[in-house]
C-alpha cells in the first residue's frame, strides 16, 4: 500500500513526532538527584547561614518542613514548583552585595544556580541521605560478555571491584605469592607472623584448598581474639587507669578478657554489641554479660579534690552517647549537644532523647567507681554460694533479687557524695560525706517502700557518737538510730532496724553528734554509701545469724575481683533527663524520654532502656550499625574504608568508593552470615582482590595514586601493636600467655608523672616482659611512648581510625627503645646458634624470618658491610660491647654485639614494619 506524506493521519505523527524531539532535546529538565546535586551545594554555600545552627532570617535548609516554612518575614524562602518567584532564587541572582546570597562570600556558579532552580520547580523534595537508608540485597555484577577475556577470577567481592575498575581502565593485578600472602593474611588475622607449623603446612600444599586452610587455621587461633582486640580498645577508649589530673588506677582488665573470649568464641556482632551495651539488663545477666557491659565503664573518672561530682558524671554520660554513635553508627553525633546537626538530620532535643538511654545508670563518678561486679575467688566462693543457697530458700523473688544484686554488684546503694544541705559537714574530697559536731546532712527522694533495714558502710576515728535519720524534718521522732564505734581498720559496714513503716519517697536527714567531739573542727565518721533495703531472710531459723554474718563480709570486704560495670538506677532512684541549652549542663530546659532520633523513627515507637537500644541497633533495619562495622573490617585489611572516614558516614563524610559493595557485604553480614565477623573477614581474605601483589605499575599509579579502586594490593605500615607483636615472634621471645593483668615491659624512667600517690613504672619480670602489645598498662596522662609514637591513642576518648604518620622518631624508636635492643641481642643470639661459622647464611636467615621472604643479594652485601663496620668500632672500643650487652646472664663478644646491631637494622627495615 503506497505511503501518503500528505495525508492527515501522516502529518499528525510527524508533528507530534518532532515536538516531542524538540522537548526532549531541549525542554525536558533531567531529574535533579538530592543528595548528589543539591546536598553538597547547600552543605558548602549555604547551610553554615540557614541550617541546625543558625537559622539567619528564619530560614533553615536542614529539614524540607523548615526549608519550605515562612521565614520572618513571613513568606516562605522556597515555593515548591515556583523557582522564579522563590526569594531563595531571586537571592542568588542580586546585584546588590547586601542582599546577594551568600552573603558576603563567592557567589556561586552559573552550573549551581540552574541546579538549585531545576530542583525547586521539581517541587523542592529533600531525600534520605543513602547512609540512613535500611540495607538492601544488591545484585552482584555480572562482568559482562567479554568476562572471560579478561581477569575476572574470584568471588562476588572481585565482581564488584572488577565493576569499577572497568570504568577507569584498569584491571586487578596478579596473585601475591605464597610467602607474601602468608606473612600479610597472618599479620592481618591474628596481627603477628603465623606460627611456623603453620607456615610449613601452607607452603608445602600445593592443592587448590591450601590458602583457604591457612585462613580457617589463623582464624581458630587463639591470637586472633587478641588481635581484634586490639582495634576494640581504641573504640572503647581502654585504659588501665581514670584519666583527669589524679589518673588513678582502674581494675578493668577483666574487660580486655571478655573481648578476647568473645572474638575467639565469634560471638555474633549482635550479641557481642548488645552485651556491651545493655549486658546488666538481660534476663538473669551472667558474670560475663556484666562484664561486657564495661565498655561504658572506660569513661573517665575524675577523683580531683574540689570537683563537681555531677557535672562529671554527666561528662562520662555525654562521652557514652557519642562513643556509641561514633565507634557502633559511624556517625558525628557530638555537636548536636550543643545544636541541631550542621548538615544531617538531628535535632538537638534528639541529642538528650538519645542520653537518657545513658543518664539512668548508676555510676556517679565515686572514688571506688560503683557499681562493681565482684568475681569472688578463694574462700569467698562457697560463702556466695551459701548465702545465694539460703536466700532461695528463705526469700521471697523480690528479696533474693534484691540481695543477690547487692552482694553481687554492691548496689542498690546510696553515696554519701549525693547528700546536701550541710551543716557542720562537709563531702571529703567531694567523694564522701564527713560529718562533725552536731552535723546535719540531707539525702533527697529516697524511695523507703518495703524497706526494713539500713546498712552503712563508713569509717570513724571518734570512740562512740549517735547517727540518727529522719523524714522530712530533724523536729520529728527518728526513724533509725544507732551508736557508731570507732573504727580500726577500714571501712566497716553496719545494719540499723527502720522502726516505722514508710512508704513512697521521702528527703532524709542525717544526723551525728558526741560529746567527745569538743568543737566543730574536730572529725567524726565519713561515710561510704546508705543502703535501704528489705530485711534480710530467715530471721527464725537457728542459722541466720551466721549467714547474716557472711552476707556482711562479703558486701564489704569481699576477697574478689572488682571491676566497673554498668547499671541502672532502680525505680525509686530514676533520674530525669532534660535538655541542655546550648549544651550547658547548668541550663537544663526541657524534660525529654528516652528515644531515636526521627529519621530512624517514623512510626514513634517508644523506648525504655538501653536493652531496647541495643534491640533497635541490631535491627536488620537499622541502616548503620552492619555497614558502619563492616566499613572497620574492611580498612582493618585494606589500610582504608569503602568510606574513608570510618566516624562518619552523613553527608560530610567521605562519599563511598564502592557503595554497591558495602552495601553487599553489609547484607550478608546480617543474613547470610548472621552477624559472624570470622564468616565476613574469611569473604573478605579469601577474594582474589585482597590476594593481589602490592607491585604497581606506571599506568595504575597515575589512573589511581590513592589505591581507591583496588588494583592492587595496598602497602600499609603495620599498627603499633602488629610492630611489637611481630618483633617478639621474629625474635623468638614471644610469650603466649593470655588475659589478666596489664604488665609493665620496658620504658624509659620520666615517663610518668603521678602526684597525688606516687605510683611509678614498676618493670615487669620474666615473660611478663615479652607479652603482646594489648597488656601493656596503659596510663592516660603518661601512655606507652612506644605505642604513641606509632599512632596510637591515649583513649581519652573513642577514636575510631587511626591516622597513619612516617616520622623520623619512628626509626629512632625502633633503633633505640630498650624492648627492641632487648629483642635485638635475642635474635642475634638465635642466629649466631643457628649458624655460628657462616655469617651470609645466618643474615639470609635473619632475613627471611623477619621478612617472609629471602633477600636480594644487595642487602645481604648491605648487611655484611654493617656487621663487619660494627665488629670493627667495638674493636676499637671494647668498653661498648659491654655496654650494649648489659645483661649479666650473656656470654659477650664482639660478633654477639655486632649482629645485635645487624639485628636491629632489620627490625627497622621497611618491609619488615610494612604490609606488602
Amino acid at each position: 500500500m503506497p505511503i501518503h506524506f500528505k495525508s492527515p493521519v501522516f502529518l499528525s505523527i510527524s508533528i507530534a513526532t518532532s515536538l516531542s524531539l524538540v522537548y526532549f532535546l531541549f525542554l525536558h529538565q533531567p531529574q535533579v538527584d538530592y543528595n548528589a546535586d543539591v546536598k553538597p551545594i547547600l552543605n558548602q554555600k549555604c547551610i553554615s547561614c540557614h541550617g541546625g545552627v543558625k537559622k539567619k532570617g528564619g530560614f533553615s535548609l536542614l529539614f524540607q518542613e523548615e526549608a519550605l516554612s515562612p521565614t520572618e518575614s513571613g513568606k516562605p524562602a522556597i515555593i515548591a514548583g515556583d523557582a522564579q518567584n522563590s526569594e531563595m532564587i531571586k537571592r542568588l541572582y542580586a546585584k546588590d552585595l547586601d542582599e546577594r546570597m551568600p552573603y558576603h562570600e563567592e557567589e556561586l556558579s552559573d552550573q549551581e544556580k540552574k541546579i538549585l532552580e531545576r530542583w525547586i520547580d521539581q517541587g523542592a523534595k529533600f531525600s534520605t541521605h543513602w547512609a540512613y537508608l535500611p540495607v538492601q540485597k544488591t545484585t552482584v555484577p555480572s562482568g559482562g560478555f567479554f568476562a572471560f577475556i579478561k581477569k575476572k577470577d574470584g568471588t562476588e567481592i572481585d565482581r564488584f571491584i572488577d565493576q569499577e575498575l572497568d570504568k577507569v581502565g584498569l584491571n586487578r593485578s596478579n596473585e601475591a605469592d605464597k610467602k607474601t600472602l602468608l606473612r600479610r593474611v597472618a599479620l592481618d588475622l591474628i596481627g603477628m607472623p603465623a606460627p611456623s607449623q603453620i607456615q610449613q603446612s601452607f607452603l608445602n600444599d600445593s592443592s587448590a584448598h591450601a590458602y583457604e586452610i591457612l585462613v580457617d587455621s589463623l582464624l581458630q587461633l587463639p591470637a586472633y581474639g587478641e588481635r581484634w582486640t586490639a582495634m576494640w580498645m581504641d573504640l572503647a577508649r581502654y585504659a588501665d587507669s581514670k584519666g583527669y589530673e589524679r589518673d588513678y588506677i582502674r581494675s578493668i582488665f577483666r574487660y580486655r578478657d571478655w573481648l578476647i573470649n568473645a572474638f575467639n568464641q565469634n560471638k555474633p556482632y549482635n550479641h557481642f554489641i548488645t552485651e556491651q551495651l545493655a549486658g546488666d539488663l538481660l534476663p538473669n545477666p551472667s558474670d560475663e554479660q556484666f562484664l561486657a557491659t564495661a565498655f561504658h565503664r572506660n569513661t573517665m573518672n575524675n577523683d580531683e579534690g574540689g570537683t563537681d561530682n555531677e557535672e562529671f558524671r554527666t561528662a562520662a554520660v555525654i562521652d557514652r552517647v557519642n562513643t556509641t554513635w561514633e565507634t557502633l553508627l559511624g556517625t558525628s553525633f557530638a555537636c548536636v549537644q550543643c545544636h541541631s546537626h550542621p548538615y544531617d538530620p538531628f535535632r538537638h532535643e534528639e541529642y538528650y532523647s538519645f542520653m537518657a538511654f545513658f543518664n539512668n545508670s548508676r555510676d556517679e563518678d565515686t572514688y571506688d567507681e560503683y557499681p562493681l561486679l565482684r568475681e569472688f575467688r578463694n574462700n569467698s566462693i562457697p560463702q556466695y554460694d551459701s548465702v545465694i543457697t539460703w536466700l532461695q530458700t528463705k526469700a521471697d523473688p523480690s528479696t533474693k533479687n534484691f540481695y543477690k544484686t547487692l552482694v553481687k554488684t554492691g548496689q542498690q546503694c546510696i553515696n554519701s557524695l549525693t547528700a546536701d544541705s550541710l551543716t557542720n559537714a562537709a563531702l571529703e574530697d567531694t567523694k564522701f560525706l564527713r560529718m562533725r559536731k552536731n552535723a546535719w546532712a540531707r539525702i533527697k527522694s529516697v524511695g523507703l517502700t518495703d524497706k526494713q533495714v539500713l546498712y552503712i558502710r563508713f569509717r570513724s576515728p571518734v570512740k562512740s557518737g549517735q547517727l540518727d535519720f529522719y523524714v522530712g524534718s530533724g523536729s520529728s521522732k527518728p526513724f533509725a538510730s544507732t551508736q557508731i564505734k570507732q573504727t580500726k581498720d577500714g571501712w566497716t559496714l553496719i545494719s540499723i532496724p527502720i522502726k516505722q513503716k514508710l512508704n513512697g519517697r521521702h528527703d532524709i536527714l542525717i544526723h551525728f553528734d558526741s560529746p567527745l567531739l569538743k568543737n566543730g573542727n574536730e572529725n567524726g565518721p565519713v561515710f561510704d554509701w546508705f543502703c535501704f533495703a528489705p530485711s534480710f531472710p530467715g530471721s527464725n531459723d537457728p542459722s541466720f545469724h551466721t549467714y547474716f554474718q557472711t552476707f556482711v563480709s562479703l558486701l564489704n570486704r569481699p576477697d574478689a575481683e572488682l571491676t566497673p560495670i554498668m547499671m541502672d538506677n532502680p525505680s525509686d532512684l530514676k533520674r530525669n533527663t532534660y535538655v541542655f541549652e546550648r549544651g550547658n549542663w547548668l541550663l537544663k530546659t526541657k524534660l525529654v524520654e528516652a528515644g531515636i532520633p526521627s529519621i530512624f523513627n517514623p512510626q514513634q515507637k517508644q523506648y525504655r532502656n538501653r536493652l531496647d537500644l541495643a534491640r533497635w541497633m541490631t535491627d536488620k533495619k537499622n541502616p548503620l550499625t552492619a555497614r558502619t562495622m563492616v566499613n572497620r573490617l574492611w580498612e582493618q585489611l585494606f589500610g582504608q574504608g569503602i568510606v574513608e572516614t570510618l566516624e562518619d558516614f552523613g553527608s560530610q563524610g567521605a562519599l563511598p568508593s564502592h557503595q554497591q559493595l558495602l552495601d553487599y557485604l553489609s547484607y550478608q553480614f546480617m543474613h547470610e552470615d548472621q552477624w559472624s565477623i570470622k564468616k565476613t573477614l574469611k569473604r573478605m581474605v579469601m577474594s582474589a582482590t585482597y590476594r593481589q601483589s602490592s607491585i604497581v605499575d606506571k599506568k595504575t599509579i597515575e589512573k589511581d595514586p590513592l589505591n581507591k579502586f583496588y588494583a592492587r594490593a595496598p602497602r600499609v605500615r603495620l599498627s603499633a601493636e602488629q610492630i611489637r607483636d611481630q618483633a617478639l615472634v621474629i625474635c623468638g621471645a614471644y610469650s603466649n600467655k593470655m588475659f589478666g593483668p596489664s604488665v609493665m615491659p620496658y620504658q624509659p624512667d620520666g615517663i610518668w608523672a603521678s602526684p597525688y600517690d606516687g605510683r611509678t613504672w614498676e618493670q615487669s619480670k620474666g615473660e611478663d616482659l615479652y607479652r603482646r602489645a594489648i597488656y601493656t598498662y596503659w596510663k592516660r596522662t603518661g601512655p606507652y611512648p612506644t605505642q604513641i609514637n606509632f599512632d596510637g591513642t591515649a583513649r581519652e576518648v573513642c577514636v575510631s581510625r587511626r591516622i597513619r604518620t612516617n616520622t623520623p622518631l619512628q626509626a629512632l624508636n625502633l633503633l633505640n627503645d630498650s624492648t627492641y635492643w632487648d629483642l635485638s641481642v635475642k635474635f642475634a643470639q638465635n642466629i649466631i646458634s643457628r649458624y655460628p661459622t657462616n655469617l651470609e647464611k645466618g643474615i639470609v636467615h635473619a632475613y627471611e624470618t623477619a621478612v617472609g621472604n629471602a633477600p636480594d643479594p644487595s642487602k645481604v652485601k648491605f648487611l655484611k658491610q654493617l656487621y663487619w663496620t660494627s665488629v670493627q668500632s667495638i674493636q676499637k672500643n671494647p668498653e661498648k660491647t659491654n655496654a650494649m650487652l648489659n645483661d649479666s646472664s650473656l656470654h659477650k663478644t664482639h660478633a654477639l654485639a655486632a649482629m645485635a646491631i645487624t639485628a636491629n637494622a632489620i627490625l627497622n627495615l621497611d618491609e619488615v614494619i610494612t604490609k606488602n
